[in-house]
C-alpha cells in the first residue's frame, strides 16, 4: 500500500474510487453524429489504462433537442447513445476506472442557426457575448419539457452502465436561473434565492424519480461568478450548502468565475503565464463550509500540486484534465516512481482553442491524444531494431523523431548546429509569459538521456558528414528561417519578428508590424514591442484579428492591445517600404479595394510571414537516398494502427513496412531519407511532432 495521499482510495457512497485523480468533464469534440464512437471511446480508455480513478465524459452532453451542440457535444437526448456509452463504460470498468457523464441544457451558450434551427432559450433574454445568440425567455411549457428531458437523459446514462452523472451549472441553463445577472424574471422562477433555485430542485427531483437514489448524481457548479451583478461568493457558498444538505446530491464539482467571454473563460481555465491552481484555496473553503465531497479542476497540471490538494484536505478528488491530455498515464507513472517521466502540460491550451475554433482537441506536444487508434502513447520496440538513425536538428520535431527511434530500439545520433536544443521554442520563451513552453524541449532531452541518445551540438551537418555516419535512416529536421512577405521594394529595410523576439533588434519609437501569418510569432513580437513602450500599429490582411490564435490564447494579446493603445488595421497589407530620411515609409494596399493605397511613416517596419524551409541538406542527400526522399502518403494515411505494438498486420507477406512507406526509387541508395516539421513547410509544433511520431513508428 502506498502512503501517497494521491493514491489513496476515496469512497463516494457505494462507489470506491481507487485513487484521488480524475479527469473532469470536457468536450474533446471527438463525437460523430453526436455519439461517442471509437475515437471518443479510445481517448477515455487510454486514461483508464493510465491508472486514473474516474473519467468524466462530455462537456456537456445535451438533454434537449433545442440545445444544439456548441462544440461537438454528445446527444444525451437520443436513445442510440446508450450502446456507444455502454461500450466506453465497460472498457474503462475493465481497467478499474469509474465513468460518469455531465449532462446539461446549454441555454444561451449556443447558436440558433444549427441543427434544427430552434430558438435558443434562457431564463431571461440576456445575450451571451461568446455565442452571440439573443435567447427567448423560457415559458412554462419550456420548463416542463426540459425538466422531463433531464430525467430521460439520466435514465439513458443509467442504462448505459455509467457510475453517475453531474449537472452542468456554470454558464449554462441551470445556473442561468441562479444568477441575478441572467435571471430577471418576476415570477416564481426569479427574485429570491429560493425562487432562483426552484428549477434545480425540479430537475433533481425528476431525475431521482427516474433513476432512484442509488445512482450517483453530482453537480459542477459555480460558487462565485466573480462579476458585477452575478452570484456573489457568499450566495454561492450558500447554494453549495443547500445542495450539500439536501440529501439529493452526492458531490460538488466546484468552479469559480464566469465564461461568457474569452477573457472571463481564461480566468476559469487559466493558460500559460497565469497562476497555477488559482481557485484551489476557494474550493477548500467550500469543502470546509459544506463538509461534503468536493471535486475541482483549474490548471492543476502537476502531481505535486495535486498531491497538496488532497493532503491539505482541500479536495476529495483532484481534476487533472489538461494534464491527462498531455499524458494519460500520469497515475501509472506516479505509482512506478516515475513522476519525472510524466510528459508535462505546458499550458499552451492548444487543446481547448482547437475545440472552441471548431476542431478536435489536440495536445501541442502529444500527437497520440485523440489519435489512439493510429498513434501509440507508449512506443513499442520495433520487430527489426538496431537501425542506424541520424536526425539533423534538435527542435521539437527532431527531438521527437530521436525519441521515437530510440524507443523503437534503434541507434540514434542527433546533430544540432546550435549550442543547445530547442529550435524556435527558444524564441518563444523569450516572452516570459510563455516560458513554460520550454517543457516541450526539457522533457524530450530527459527522455533522450534515459535512452542513451548521442546529441552533438555545434555541428553544422553537411552531406559528407551524414555519409560518414553511414545511416540506415536520415531524418532532416532542420526547421526554417524567417522570410519576408512579398514586397515590391524594401526587402532590405524591414526587420523580422524573430529579430525583435530574440533581442537582436530593439523596437523603434514608432513601429508598424505587418502580420501576414496570423499566428503566435507575429503576436509575440507585437506584445514585446508594445511592452517596450513603442507606439505600435499592427497591420493584417485578414478580416479578423490573428485568425490562427484561438480565443483563450488571444486574451493576453487582447489585453496588451487595449492597455498599450495599440492600433490594429484589418483588410490591409504592406506592399512596399522606402526610406524617407531617418524614417521608413510603408505603402499599404488592400485586397478589398482595387487601387486603394495609404502610407505610414514610422521608425521601424517589422514583418512576420512564417518561415522558409532550411532544405539544402535534404536536397543534397536526396540523390544519395534509397527512396529519393519520397513518402507514400496513401500508405501513411490509409491504415490505422493499434494503440501499441508492432504493425505486422499491415504488411503483405514477406515485405517490410518501410519499403511500402518509403518506396525504393534508387536501388544504389544506402539510407531512407525524409524531412519533418518546418524543414518541410512553415507550420506549428504539433505538426512537426506528429510528422516525427507517425513516420517513426512505421519502421
Amino acid at each position: 500500500m502506498s502512503n501517497d495521499p494521491l493514491l489513496q482510495p476515496f469512497q463516494l457512497r457505494h462507489l470506491t474510487l481507487k485513487n484521488r485523480v480524475m479527469s473532469t468533464s470536457h468536450e474533446p469534440a471527438y463525437s460523430e453524429d453526436g455519439m461517442p464512437k471509437d475515437r471518443y471511446r479510445l481517448y477515455h480508455l487510454e486514461k483508464a489504462k493510465g491508472g486514473i480513478a474516474l473519467t468524466m465524459t462530455a462537456g456537456s452532453a445535451i438533454v434537449s433537442q433545442d440545445s444544439p451542440p456548441a462544440f461537438g457535444n454528445l446527444h444525451a437526448y437520443k436513445d442510440e447513445i446508450v450502446p456507444w456509452l455502454k461500450r466506453l463504460a465497460d472498457d474503462c470498468h475493465d481497467e478499474g476506472c469509474a465513468v460518469m457523464i455531465q449532462i446539461t441544457h446549454l441555454g444561451r451558450r449556443t447558436g440558433w442557426n444549427k441543427e434544427d434551427w430552434l430558438p435558443v432559450l434562457a431564463p431571461s433574454s440576456v445575450r451571451e457575448p461568446a455565442h452571440r445568440a439573443f435567447p427567448k425567455t423560457m415559458e412554462d411549457w419550456d420548463i416542463e419539457r426540459i425538466v422531463a428531458d433531464y430525467a430521460a437523459a439520466a435514465q439513458r446514462m443509467q442504462a448505459a452502465g455509467l457510475d453517475g452523472i453531474e449537472f452542468e451549472s456554470y454558464g449554462h441553463l441551470m445556473d442561468g436561473f441562479w444568477s441575478p445577472a441572467t435571471n430577471r424574471r418576476e415570477d416564481e422562477w426569479g427574485g429570491s434565492l429560493d425562487n432562483r433555485l426552484r428549477f434545480t430542485w425540479r430537475v433533481i427531483d425528476a431525475v431521482r424519480a427516474a433513476v432512484g437514489n442509488d445512482f450517483l448524481v453530482g453537480i459542477r457548479m459555480v460558487a462565485d461568478e466573480d462579476m458585477e451583478g452575478g452570484i456573489t461568493r457568499e450566495e454561492g457558498v450558500e447554494i453549495a450548502r443547500r445542495i450539500a444538505s439536501s440529501g439529493k446530491f452526492d458531490f460538488i464539482n466546484l468552479i469559480r468565475g464566469h465564461i461568457d467571454s474569452d477573457a472571463a473563460l481564461s480566468k476559469v481555465i487559466p493558460i500559460q503565464g497565469m497562476a497555477s491552481a488559482p481557485h484551489l484555496d476557494f474550493a477548500g473553503e467550500v469543502r470546509e463550509a459544506t463538509r461534503f465531497p468536493v471535486f475541482h479542476a483549474a490548471r492543476i497540471s502537476d502531481v505535486a500540486t495535486a498531491r497538496h490538494a488532497i493532503a491539505a484536505g482541500k479536495l476529495d478528488m483532484v481534476g487533472m484534465t489538461r494534464a491527462h491530455i498531455a499524458d494519460p498515464h500520469i497515475v501509472v507513472k506516479t505509482m512506478r516512481g516515475e513522476e519525472h517521466r510524466i510528459r508535462p502540460c505546458v499550458g499552451a491550451t492548444y487543446c481547448l482553442d482547437r475545440i472552441y475554433e471548431g476542431g478536435g482537441a489536440l495536445c501541442i506536444h502529444n500527437a497520440a491524444t485523440g489519435r489512439e487508434a493510429s498513434v501509440p502513447h507508449a512506443i513499442a520496440r520495433s520487430p527489426q531494431p538496431g537501425k542506424r538513425v541520424v536526425v539533423v536538428g534538435a527542435g521539437p520535431a527532431g527531438l521527437e523523431a530521436a525519441r521515437v527511434a530510440a524507443e523503437r530500439g534503434h541507434d540514434v545520433t542527433v546533430l544540432e548546429a546550435a549550442s543547445q536544443a530547442g529550435g524556435q521554442v527558444l524564441l518563444m520563451v523569450k516572452n516570459p509569459r510563455r516560458r513554460d513552453m520550454i517543457g516541450i524541449v526539457d522533457w524530450r532531452l530527459a527522455e533522450l538521456e534515459r535512452l542513451g541518445v548521442d546529441i552533438r551540438y555545434d555541428t553544422y551537418a553537411e552531406a559528407e558528414d551524414m555519409q560518414a555516419l553511414a545511416p540506415d535512416v536520415a531524418i532532416v529536421a532542420t526547421g526554417g528561417v524567417p522570410q519576408n512577405p512579398p514586397l515590391k521594394s524594401g526587402d532590405d529595410l524591414v526587420t523580422s519578428s524573430w529579430d525583435i523576439v530574440s533581442g537582436q533588434a530593439k523596437p523603434g519609437e514608432t513601429v508598424l508590424l505587418f502580420d501576414d501569418n496570423g499566428n503566435h510569432p507575429g503576436m509575440t513580437a507585437a506584445e514585446m514591442i508594445a511592452r517596450a513602450g513603442s507606439k505600435l500599429e499592427i497591420v493584417t490582411p485578414e478580416r479578423f484579428f490573428a485568425p490562427d490564435v484561438g480565443g483563450l490564447n488571444h486574451v493576453p494579446y487582447g489585453r496588451f492591445i487595449v492597455e498599450k493603445g495599440v492600433v490594429t488595421t484589418l483588410h490591409s497589407r504592406v506592399v512596399a517600404v522606402r526610406r524617407d530620411g531617418n524614417r521608413l515609409v510603408a505603402t499599404l494596399a488592400s485586397d478589398y479595394a482595387d487601387g486603394w493605397s495609404a502610407e505610414r511613416t514610422v521608425d521601424q517596419v517589422v514583418v512576420e510571414h512564417g518561415t522558409a524551409a532550411m532544405e539544402d541538406l535534404y536536397f543534397a542527400l536526396k540523390p544519395l537516398s534509397r527512396n529519393l526522399g519520397e513518402v507514400d502518403y496513401k500508405v501513411l494515411t490509409a491504415t490505422q494502427r493499434p494503440s501499441s505494438g508492432p504493425s505486422d498486420h499491415l504488411l503483405p507477406a514477406g515485405e517490410k513496412e518501410d519499403t511500402m512507406l518509403f518506396p525504393t526509387r534508387n536501388p544504389d541508395g544506402r539510407f531512407i531519407l525524409y524531412r519533418i516539421g518546418d524543414a518541410v513547410a512553415s507550420r506549428n509544433i504539433h505538426a512537426g511532432i506528429y510528422d516525427a511520431v507517425r513516420l517513426g513508428i512505421r519502421w
